[in-house]
């Protein structure tokens, strides 16, 4: 199956990583840039087909995602399984370092997430199969070309998951607004962050499987933040504890 790739970053992330088969490249007359320009060369170098289209097709194509004047016709993005998760970590030579995403129903969420979880060096991110935006192309589009450089894993049940993933010696960093002070959690060795729906937060299930709940201070009128916004925060602090990677 097919799906539609669309914005100069997430086309230009595809053909870097080609790790899945691109049948051709759409770009529209008008799109113009160095961003465009690069995508013709690598197009070229890996000879992958560049078809010249207007932007009214691609305002249909990209059903009126803001796709910049360029497109991709790529092979749907695939899952992977939390075995492979582990492998990734194992590769490199680290412990294992998760997001799970436990009912995100915003695909601009999801695609944060993504996006800081690969620069943070996460090695996986797990999400539920229902109740639970998947891999959508605006998914991708706002992920900027992560989706090609971190696994996803889809699982049945979260909470289940979660009780394998203790197994394994994973322990279970969960958002939530009466945890701990977020800096004061120790988050070397393997580590997952459990993040929960927005405006809903972690349900009582997965709150009860969650090793540490961890919070971050509010001293403004608001109570809350935007779900991408508090993972990147706390991704980050586990990032610098476990002694993060330069240029991940």
């Amino acid at each position: 199956m097919q799906e539609i790739l669309f914005g100069v970053q997430p086309v230009r992330e595809a053909l870097r990583a080609a790790r899945r088969p691109i049948d051709c490249v759409l770009i529209s007359g008008t799109a113009e840039g160095a961003g465009v320009g690069a995508i013709r060369r690598q197009c070229r170098e890996l000879n992958i087909p560049v078809k010249q289209t207007d932007a009214r097709k691609l305002d249909s194509l990209c059903e009126g995602g803001a796709h910049q004047g360029v497109a991709a016709m790529v092979a749907q993005a695939a899952y992977a399984g939390v075995d492979d998760l582990f492998a990734v970590a194992a590769q490199r030579g680290e412990a294992p370092f998760f997001v799970i995403c436990a009912g995100l129903e915003d695909p601009h969420n999801l695609g944060a997430i993504a996006r800081t979880a690969e620069a943070a060096g996460a090695h996986g991110i797990i999400i539920p199969e229902r109740r639970s935006v998947g891999l959508t192309a605006a998914v991708a589009k706002t992920a900027a070309g992560a989706l090609d450089h971190i696994a996803v894993a889809r699982v049945k049940n979260v909470a289940s998951c979660m009780e394998e993933l203790k197994k394994q010696g994973v322990w279970l960093y969960g958002a939530e607004m009466d945890g701990v002070d977020y800096t004061k959690a120790d988050y070397r060795g393997a580590a997952a962050l459990v993040v929960g729906a927005e405006g809903k937060g972690l349900g009582q299930l997965i709150k009860s499987r969650c090793d540490v709940l961890v919070s971050l201070p509010m001293r403004g009128k608001i109570q809350s933040l935007n779900a991408s916004v508090a993972a990147g925060i706390l991704l980050y602090e586990m990032a610098k504890q476990r002694g993060g990677r330069e240029n991940a």
